[in-house]
């Protein structure tokens, strides 16, 4: 029964705040190194010894999903918050589409780590989608109901293309996919 009731009772909010550094901590040196950095490099900018990472996150694999996971909702949740924060509809998708862009860019790398398991990646493929494609449906409708923008394309149609345009961003420093994705963006608009 114990078991039960830990496995319902919801984490302390220091645990997800610590969890939540570790993540980013994460993310922030797959960035800066690859998926292959080295743990204690992670360890340093969350600011917690080696091993808190590993009692989290056992093995690099299951780091890496909870770091694609992290920021997959981190890009889910702000489609809703920006449309009630922005300056309009199309500022909260331009605005949306920019933290896509650094999603997008992270992610390549996250994925192809992952790739050898073809079963968890295809998994972690569908949850992005089922996760993101709403979001980014909502935004464009709300865009496109302040006539802001055209309507013709839908949200995977989108998405699909700004990651087109982020293929190869993370290993090319001369190739600046966010002024694309702008383009591509402002291309939607009606003005």
């Amino acid at each position: 029964m114990k078991d039960e009731e830990q496995a319902v009772r919801p984490r302390r909010a220091d645990a997800r705040r610590n969890e939540t550094t570790l993540l980013e901590a994460a993310a922030a040196a797959f960035v800066a190194a690859g998926v292959e950095a080295p743990v204690r490099d992670i360890a340093a900018r969350a600011g917690v010894g080696t091993a808190t990472i590993y009692r989290h996150f056992p093995t690099r694999s299951d780091l890496i999903i909870a770091v694609y996971r992290h920021q997959v909702e981190a890009c889910a949740e702000a489609g809703p918050a920006l449309l009630t924060e922005a300056a309009g509809p199309y500022e909260a998708l331009r605005r949306w589409i920019d933290l896509f862009v650094d999603f997008l860019v992270t992610k390549h790398g996250l994925a192809g780590a992952l790739r050898a398991d073809q079963t968890g990646f295809d998994t972690l493929h569908a949850y992005f989608l089922d996760r993101l494609v709403p979001v980014c449906t909502r935004l464009l409708d709300a865009a496109a109901a302040s006539g802001e923008i055209r309507t013709e394309l839908t949200a995977v149609e989108l998405m699909r293309g700004v990651g087109n345009l982020c293929i190869g961003a993370e290993n090319d420093p001369g190739y600046d996919a966010r002024r694309l994705v702008s383009l591509l963006v402002t291309g939607l608009g009606r003005g």
